[in-house]
């Protein structure tokens, strides 16, 4: 029994410093998304919702935060209660956590888990702001952040990721997040936009985004920060399935955006810039639940179908008449769909387990399962969100009023503008008297 003891002791796991390192590193990669995620969605809004569109994601980094250190790591990861839900009591606040303590088995600590899994429950939610672009009031989208991140992504975490959660036991395959965030932000906007109705123009008024380079800008930071979300995800586990998750996600990643571009290019003529933006983030969406089944071949594929699928859903909205104005549903709701889907025909059974698809010599086992876990995920988040915005559009009222969404929302939000046209330093430029003479002798001596 001694001898079993002392066994035991030393094949239990260890801290491992370089393990904490690369887990708060990718840590921080997380949430460097979320601005980017401000950026991406910033630059593709007109001129008169920047700064609204930019503070719909920055709240969210305040909310969930404090949410999540309260009850929301409770919740997603604590112990299983009827596979819906879980709860530690120890971790309300995170009071009760040793410095050191490990987390389940694995060589980092509790907390650092917790900050991980934190970017994660903070960027979802964010997705979600992106469809509702233009016309929402900004304390109800507080309110609906607190309230959607409660009854909505804290159970779904469980259910995927948690030990005991339903998805999770029936062997539903979700790397980092393609059923959990995607489907599940994607869902949301769909119930959300179904209640609160379209934007005021639509279909009539061009609603083009008012800076391709801050969308750019925004798609680069998406695609730098994705490295930490999915590679980090294995929890710097030194089998190389994380190395695996890394290659696979540039490797969709660039398939997908020569998808897109090729789509775009046959069906309007041109390569567009926003194509390119789209075409990254849609394999981006795919491969986070896939890029830990699949080989980097399969990645391809991932990303390639991803691309032309996304491309085409995102004209879904003017087809049936609902306004997802950034295009939330076509590109995180369908991409989440389709990468969680295509485990079940790519899965090489030489990644994260030994699960293969269909085209592996697998059948259509694990497709099922996949099939179970995003059509869940899926009607419970639109259902779910659609009664939240309902009672808070029947409570506080969700929309601003039409002349404050015809006139910009930065300004009847937040008494603000995002760029100033009246000059440099926000003076205004005099035309007449001392100041024009000065201008005219300038313009002499530049002679």
């Amino acid at each position: 029994m001694a001898s079993a003891a002392i066994m035991l002791a030393a094949d239990a796991p260890k801290l491992s410093s370089a393990n904490t390192g690369f887990m708060l590193i990718c840590s921080a990669l997380v949430l460097i998304m979320t601005p980017g995620l401000a950026f991406f969605y910033g630059g593709m809004v007109r001129v008169k919702s920047t700064l609204n569109m930019l503070m719909m994601s920055f709240i969210s980094i305040g909310i969930v935060t404090i949410l999540w250190v309260l009850y929301g790591f409770s919740m997603a990861f604590g112990t299983d209660s009827g596979s819906l839900i879980g709860w530690n009591s120890d971790w309300v606040g995170m009071s009760n956590v040793g410095l050191t303590q490990l987390w389940d088995g694995y060589t980092i600590p509790i907390f650092v888990f917790m900050i991980f899994q934190m970017m994660f429950a903070i960027i979802t939610p964010a997705l979600i702001s992106g469809a509702l672009a233009d016309r929402v009031k900004f304390t109800a989208w507080a309110l609906f952040v607190a309230l959607w991140a409660t009854v909505v992504y804290f159970p779904v975490a469980h259910w995927v990721w948690g030990a005991g959660g339903w998805a999770f036991d029936l062997g539903v395959i979700d790397f980092a997040g393609g059923t959990a965030v995607h489907i599940n932000a994607g869902a949301a906007a769909l119930g959300v936009i179904l209640v609160i109705g379209k934007r005021v123009g639509f279909k009539k008024d061009p609603m083009r985004p008012h800076s391709l380079p801050l969308v750019m800008l925004g798609a680069g930071l998406l695609w730098f920060g994705w490295f930490g979300f999915n590679a980090g995800s294995w929890l710097g586990n030194d089998d190389g399935v994380g190395a695996l998750m890394f290659v696979n996600t540039q490797v969709a990643t660039a398939a997908a955006m020569l998808a897109w571009l090729a789509y775009e290019k046959i069906r309007h003529g041109a390569f567009t810039t926003l194509g390119a933006a789209s075409g990254a983030v849609a394999g981006l969406v795919a491969i986070t639940p896939s890029g830990g089944a699949v080989s980097p071949l399969g990645a391809i594929a991932v990303g390639v179908i991803a691309g032309v699928l996304c491309a085409m859903a995102v004209g879904l909205k003017y087809r049936f008449g609902y306004d997802d104005s950034l295009d939330v549903v076509g590109v995180h709701l369908v991409g989440g769909v389709v990468g969680s889907l295509l485990i079940g025909l790519f899965a090489s059974g030489h990644g994260q387990s030994d699960v293969e698809g269909l085209f592996y010599g697998g059948g259509m086992t694990q497709f099922w399962k996949q099939c179970a876990g995003v059509f869940a995920v899926l009607a419970y988040s639109l259902v779910a969100s659609a009664i939240l915005a309902f009672l808070i559009d029947k409570t506080i009222g969700m929309r601003v009023t039409e002349d404050e969404e015809v006139a910009g929302i930065d300004q009847a939000e937040h008494a603000e503008t995002a760029y100033d046209f009246s000059g440099a330093g926000g003076g205004v430029v005099t035309t007449t008297g001392p100041a024009l003479a000065a201008a005219a002798q300038s313009k002499k001596v530049d002679a």
